[in-house]
């Protein structure tokens, strides 16, 4: 069971994955050890699945964006989406959705033609019927989830 202590840790984990542990135990008031001890039952709980580097996608050249909304024909299993959308290294996201489309799709690609392409390799996946896309023009929200403090 979590408690005040182990959020705060995890959001100071989120908003930086390199802080030390007796940064983080000045921050919350308990010794490195007892922090590594909490976030070391943390991880092993499945709370804290990883850390990873937060890449900006304009600095690899990856500044188009998309969704795009998959139709698919009446037997397709998340299974089988989860698989195809994987091979795609495009696709940064995808999630079965509620409404009139199966899956949401999430695309970035370098430009307009990689993005085409992009969608032109999804489209031929063989359980897509339809798809319909939102390009994304500017980013207003995004962030990490973590707990609030």
């Amino acid at each position: 069971m979590m408690d005040d202590v182990d959020r705060r840790i995890i959001a100071i984990l989120g908003a930086d994955a390199r802080k030390s542990y007796a940064d983080i135990g000045a921050q919350v008031s308990l010794s490195a050890p007892a922090v590594k001890r909490r976030v070391d039952r943390l991880r092993a709980s499945g709370v804290i699945r990883g850390f990873t580097a937060v890449v900006d996608p304009a600095a690899v050249g990856w500044t188009t964006e998309a969704f795009v909304e998959l139709f698919c024909t009446g037997r397709t299993t998340p299974t089988q989406i989860a698989e195809a959308t994987r091979r795609h290294p495009e696709v940064v996201g995808a999630y079965t959705v509620s409404g009139g489309a199966d899956a949401l799709v999430h695309l970035r690609a370098a430009d307009i033609g990689h993005l085409e392409q992009a969608l032109e390799r999804l489209r031929a996946e063989p359980f897509v019927t339809q798809t319909q896309s939102m390009i994304v023009l500017s980013r207003l929200v995004e962030r990490t989830l973590a707990p609030p403090q």
